[in-house]
């Protein structure tokens, strides 16, 4: 199942966008602002916790979590660097709708190395499938959707959304099967943690023009925070 939920989200996404097309943007950024809240308080609540789970007081192990620290400040500076290629399609901000003759590979190549990067912990934290399942749900939309309107073939379309749906499966997967990444998990968490606070929080805070909060977007969030708290 933790292979299987974050790939069918990104499938699912793309049928609804080729099938329904969806115009309303106000819905678009309410399921985002929700998939935002769900992701963050998925990572702070369950996440977090994790991985400082078998800590003790000795010169070590503190040591130990200031370089767990480090790692998340490298995961968020990481994921804005990464953005600068992706043009923010991680956190559902793309825009232009020029003809494209062939698929825009920084895009491509950026949003692929986030999405396996976000699969890496997935083999230690099972349930952090669903959060990246949620987040990638809306995100397939957005971008299948940008892709149709700048009038790149079906084709292309379909490997493009087919190879993203399976980048986190592939990090999952690489991540049981390594023996060298399973060693050093804990930092790889954190550095993708790191990635997750930065996504989730930038979703948030651009889910709405200028910046505002109104009632259906703040009970979105807050639907988010509780389904997480229960996961």
């Amino acid at each position: 199942m933790i292979y299987l939920i974050p790939f069918l989200s990104v499938i699912a996404g793309y049928l609804l966008a080729n099938f329904l097309q969806p115009t309303k943007k106000k819905n678009l950024k309410l399921l985002l602002a929700f998939s935002g809240s769900f992701l963050l308080a998925l990572t702070v609540s369950h996440l977090l916790p994790e991985i400082y789970a078998f800590s003790d007081f000795s010169h070590t192990e503190l040591h130990s979590q200031n370089n767990i620290g480090i790692f998340i400040m490298f995961g968020i500076v990481f994921q804005i660097v990464l953005e600068y290629f992706s043009q923010g399609a991680e956190h559902g901000h793309v825009h232009g709708h020029d003809k494209m003759n062939h698929i825009p590979w920084l895009l491509f190549i950026s949003l692929c190395l986030h999405a396996l990067l976000e699969g890496m912990p997935v083999s230690q934290h099972h349930h952090l499938a669903w959060g990246i399942s949620v987040h990638h749900f809306p995100i397939a939309i957005i971008l299948t959707t940008f892709l149709m309107q700048s009038h790149l073939n079906k084709i292309s379309i379909l490997i493009f959304m087919l190879v993203f749906a399976m980048m986190t499966p592939l990090g999952t997967f690489t991540a049981n099967s390594i023996v060298d990444i399973v060693n050093y998990q804990r930092e790889i968490t954190a550095f993708v943690i790191g990635i997750l606070f930065h996504i989730s929080s930038t979703i948030i805070f651009e889910s709405s023009e200028g910046h505002k909060f109104n009632l259906a977007k703040l009970s979105a969030i807050v639907l988010g925070i509780v389904l997480a708290y229960f996961m």
